[in-house]
């Protein structure tokens, strides 16, 4: 009896560590799936056409978009697209609502401050509109007029470092929108002068509401580069979305996907 007991008890034993042996596969599998299926959340502004925006259908679309979505497959990663508050971006950001700013986010030495950017890859500037017929010529012009530009943009910074400028607009401020749409709006409307706004966003939106109707001032608010924003310190996503856009830049993706929104006129 002693013999057949110690040889169940043998048996049972074997049985356990199967047992445990599987679960701890069972357990590594989960964990691979996990890491294959990860997901990297984009924060972006859905009005900001070309960049990232809605179409007629309510789908998230745009040059940004379709750099994200080339990205996310190079690196085995689904792409969700995250609207978000413009103004709040960094705050979003640093909170982990979102994994990145990526959306004509333009490299500006305050928000490096804040951000981690990867390498640029595209050129911005900050370009002034107003109606065609406008007395408005130069920038001196915007003397006493009812400048707009959209709030926590770098529009609003190009602004800034022009105090003089900014304090011999009407009111000595300048009128802050949520989107530039509604900035667009409002200058139709003859509510606002002019508008300060990324001129990538502005030569694309104009393209399609009628360049008949607007004037762009040959002077600016300075030229700069767009970049993806991370979290201070990011050494999961930044690499590889980092590695991915340069290769992209190789290997002639990135022309494709610049042709396809602004034709043979932005390249990086």
């Amino acid at each position: 009896m002693k013999k057949y007991m110690g040889i169940t008890l043998a048996v049972l034993l074997m049985v356990l560590v199967v047992l445990s042996t599987g679960c701890e596969k069972s357990q590594a599998s989960g964990a691979s799936a996990a890491d294959e299926n990860k997901v990297m959340i984009v924060g972006l502004d859905d009005t900001f056409v070309p960049m990232g925006y809605r179409d007629e259908a309510g789908n998230v679309v745009g040059f940004d978009v379709d750099l994200a979505n080339e990205v996310g497959n190079r690196i085995g990663m689904e792409v969700k697209f995250q609207p978000i508050d413009w103004a709040m971006k960094e705050t979003e950001l640093d909170s982990g609502n979102i994994d990145m700013i990526w959306n004509g986010y333009t490299i500006t030495k305050a928000r490096q401050e804040k951000v981690t950017f990867s390498n640029p890859y595209l050129k911005n500037s900050q370009i002034i509109i107003t109606l065609a017929g406008a007395d408005i010529k130069v920038k001196q012009d915007l003397s006493d007029s009812v400048v707009a530009t959209q709030a926590g943009s770098s529009s609003l910074e190009a602004i800034n470092k022009e105090p003089e400028l900014l304090m011999s607009f009407k009111d000595g401020d300048v009128i802050l929108f949520d989107t530039y749409n509604e900035a667009f709006m409002d200058l139709e409307a003859g509510r606002v002068d002019a508008i300060v706004a990324d001129g990538v966003m502005s030569r694309y939106l104009i393209s399609k509401r009628g360049e008949d109707k607007y004037f762009i001032l040959t002077e600016n608010f300075g030229d700069e580069e767009y970049g993806v924003g991370f979290r201070k310190n990011d050494e999961e996503f930044y690499p590889l979305v980092n590695e991915a856009l340069e290769a992209m830049k190789e290997d002639g993706t990135y022309k494709e996907i610049t042709t396809k929104w602004f034709g043979e006129k932005l390249t990086y």
